[in-house]
This record gives C-alpha cells, sequence and structure tokens, in this order.
C-alpha cells in the first residue's frame, strides 16, 4: 500500500495558489479548531456525486471553527477538466464554502498520502491527523448514503468524545499522477475501492 499520512501525524506544510486569486499556506489556517484537507478534483463522478454532501457537512460545523480546504492535485495532461482554469470556473459556479488549492506539482498529494478524489484527512487544533479516508459510503451516489464517517468523527471529536471509526479507506478515482499516459488505466478504474 502507498504511503499515506497516519492517525497522530502532523499536518504537511503547503502553499499554493487558491481560486480566489490568493496563496495560501497551512499557517493561513492558524485560527481553525479543526482543519479538514482533502482532495478532490473538477471531473471525478465520486467528487461530483458526493460535493453536495460535503458541502452540507462544512457549512454544519463552519460555526464550531471547522475549516474546509480542498486540493486539487489531478495533472491536467490526463483530464483537462482539471485544469486550474476549470477550477475557478467550478468554484464560480459552485460556490463551495472552501478553499480551493492547485497542487500542479503534486508534491503535496504525494506529502499527504491522497490515495482517491476524495480523501479526507482531518486534523485537530495541533494540526495532528484524527481522522482520514472517505467521506461518506457512496460517494457516487447520494441517495444511496447509508454512513457519512466525516460528519460522525467531526460530531464526535467535537463533542469531546473519541473517534470510535478514525480510519476508512476513502472511496474515488485514483489521484491522476503526471506522467501517466491518459490510457493507462480504463476508466472503470473509477470504480475500483
Amino acid at each position: 500500500m502507498p504511503f499515506t499520512l497516519e492517525i497522530g501525524d502532523h499536518a504537511p506544510k503547503f502553499s499554493l495558489p487558491a481560486t480566489d486569486g490568493q496563496n495560501y499556506s497551512l499557517s493561513d489556517f492558524a485560527d481553525a479548531k479543526v482543519l479538514v484537507v482533502f482532495f478532490t478534483c473538477n471531473h471525478c463522478p465520486y467528487v461530483i456525486g458526493s460535493d453536495e454532501g460535503t458541502r452540507k457537512t462544512a457549512l454544519k460545523y463552519a460555526p464550531n471553527g471547522v475549516q474546509f480546504v480542498g486540493i486539487n492535485s489531478n495533472s491536467k495532461h490526463t483530464y483537462e477538466e482539471d485544469s486550474f482554469e476549470h477550477m475557478v470556473e467550478r468554484m464560480e459556479e459552485q460556490q463551495f464554502p472552501w478553499i480551493y488549492l492547485r497542487d500542479k506539482s503534486q508534491e503535496v498529494a504525494k506529502a499527504y498520502g491522497a490515495l482517491r478524489t476524495p480523501h479526507f484527512f482531518v486534523f485537530d487544533e495541533d494540526r495532528k491527523l484524527i481522522y482520514t479516508g472517505r467521506g461518506v459510503d457512496n460517494p457516487k451516489d447520494s441517495s444511496k448514503v447509508t454512513v457519512n464517517d466525516l460528519d460522525a468523527a467531526l460530531e464526535e471529536y467535537l463533542s469531546g468524545k473519541k473517534i470510535e471509526i478514525p480510519v476508512t479507506n476513502p472511496i474515488g478515482c485514483n489521484v491522476k499522477w503526471e506522467g501517466k499516459d491518459a490510457h493507462w488505466m480504463p476508466d472503470e478504474a473509477c470504480d475500483l475501492i
């Protein structure tokens, strides 16, 4: 299994451009009680199918000091839809309640060990990892969601309880790494979990 952050690990630092025209680093979110960093993109059906659920969770916990930050590390050479220009368009269209960052070098995805889109990493006030994995159990079809692991982890943590399930397998498309041919993997690979 590829490297990915483990519970208790510190959030790797980053400095990336956002769709709002600014650059953001980890320290820019120092005021957040909880920081949710998630790897996402523009085209993946698992992202598109779960974005509204993620929006709902982000809005629900924003009053508790929870900040969401989306990062797109996908190579635009694999999917042109994942270019920065399309990220800007998508944010203007969707008005998501998170900062949307571009990781063109893919170094941040490698540092976190992002495996899929979407892949969530939840950090406490000290920026130690307290939850990692999927948002929900059926990100492709919101009508079939029965478990919201991300919501449960945030609810438990903010209530001062132990997070019952701190690690789940992210469900989604593989991160599209630079240098991989667009046809190196069939589209059905998105269905592999």
